[in-house]
């Protein structure tokens, strides 16, 4: 049983929650505009900031370590749309090269200074949030960690950047040139939100470092989109999975290494894995996107089509008199195993569409006139493919069969008011009126 207390871990899953919320606000429009390697390269490229700042002030808080972060951050954009649009660079490329160069002046920077100011590189790339409960601030009779308080601010600031600037970000993000039509200054909300991925990036360090803050800026988002197509509920569910990615992480970096047999292991590493577990579950149960309901729509899309190909072939021999067909011969003319073909005469048996009797297979008189319908749309394709789209005779019932299935009454009307109602297909056999 795990045993926990506010005074410990209430603090750090609340800096770890706060800290997740205020990268997914952001990186939701990072992941819709393909910028989620921008927030990756600012949130590295603001350490030679970060380093500037400590030089000038020789102190890990203030307000000039944010100032140093935000004009680097604005920097990395203004030096990659200068590479892209000057030199002619891949836009991937110009941010490699821009943030590549950027961390590296600031790891030399921070190696520099460190020895001079109280500064762990280690913490500032892989944090350190079980420690924020030491430095505390008395606000009236509470003492909270000074973490909380920057982190608080900064969600809080995000916050209001999203809701106050939700639609010229959502016209922004999805169509630029309308943006600007509309006279939304699409240039300055881009770097608007490099400035505040920078002071995030900055207000993580002593959370979740600066590697992992990463996760948090295109983890929650992504999870979120594979759930909703609409950007506001994008938005609420990403919040909600960046707060279960702080709990979740916590309680894990307690509870599971005694599994294992081990001490203990890092919150903040802890909080990417398990941001990283919940995307790994909508990536295969998300509703639309998921691996699995994919593949579950895929199966039965097949078996729908199967049916009624099913329906198709049972109306042919209806038509040539027909009217009872023996299993055996009509399971053997279709290309897929037998027990898909099973599942499927169990399916129009169900619907009433078909009666099975004596290893006999007939169509009832809905399924006849479904059955009737499915072969009218084959034919009124065909016909339309040749005289419409001029498709040669060996290429008509391919394109028909395709298309035949997703083809309703209205489709069928149309269709047949385009070929001016035809009777007879191409092959010159009759097309059944409408059921």
């Amino acid at each position: 049983m795990i045993q926990l207390s506010w005074e410990v871990d209430g603090w750090i899953m609340l800096a770890g929650a706060l800290c997740s919320v205020a990268a997914a606000l952001l990186g939701n429009f990072l992941v819709l505009r393909r910028m989620s390697l921008l927030g990756d390269a600012i949130s590295h490229a603001v350490l030679p900031g970060l380093a500037a700042a400590f030089l000038i002030s020789g102190q890990r808080q203030g307000w000039m370590i944010f100032v140093g972060a935000a004009l680097v951050g604005v920097l990395t954009v203004f030096l990659t749309e200068a590479a892209r649009e000057f030199g002619k660079v891949d836009e991937g490329a110009a941010i490699g090269v821009v943030f590549t160069f950027l961390f590296a002046l600031g790891l030399v920077m921070i190696v520099q200074v460190a020895d001079r100011v109280d500064l762990d590189p280690g913490c500032v790339l892989y944090g350190a949030i079980e420690t924020t409960l030491i430095d505390q601030v008395r606000v009236g009779s509470w003492s909270i960690p000074r973490a909380v308080i920057n982190l608080s601010i900064v969600t809080l600031l995000n916050f209001l950047f999203v809701v106050l600037l939700y639609r010229p970000l959502k016209v922004s993000t999805f169509d630029s040139q309308l943006a600007q039509s509309q006279g939304i200054p699409v240039r300055l909300l881009h770097y608007a939100l490099a400035c505040l991925v920078a002071i995030t990036s900055v207000a993580a360090f002593e959370s979740v470092g600066n590697i992992l803050v990463v996760a948090m800026f295109v983890v929650p988002p992504v999870t979120a989109w594979l759930c909703t197509d609409r950007l506001g509920w994008m938005i609420g569910l990403s919040v909600v999975f960046a707060v279960l990615s702080a709990v979740l992480g916590h309680l894990s970096a307690i509870g599971l290494p005694a599994l294992f047999g081990l001490a203990s292991t890092s919150t903040s590493g802890m909080m990417a894995v398990a941001a990283g577990g919940l995307l790994c579950i909508a990536g295969l149960f998300a509703v639309r996107k998921g691996l699995i309901s994919q593949a579950f729509h895929h199966w039965r899309s097949s078996q729908h089509i199967l049916g009624e190909d099913l329906l198709g072939l049972l109306y042919r021999n209806h038509s040539q008199g027909a009217s009872q067909i023996p299993e055996r011969d009509l399971l053997s003319t279709l290309l897929v195993p037998n027990w898909r073909s099973q599942l499927a005469l169990r399916r129009l048996e169900r619907k009433g569409w078909i009666e099975r009797l004596a290893n006999q297979v007939a169509l009832s008189d809905s399924g006849l006139a479904m059955a009737q319908n499915v072969v009218r749309a084959h034919r009124l394709w065909e016909h339309y493919l040749s005289a419409e789209a001029g498709l040669p005779e060996n290429l008509l019932h391919g394109g028909a069969e395709r298309l035949e299935h997703y083809t309703d009454r209205e489709l069928r009307d149309r269709l047949n008011a385009e070929t001016n109602a035809p009777t007879i297909d191409p092959h010159g056999k009759n097309i059944p009126p409408e059921a």
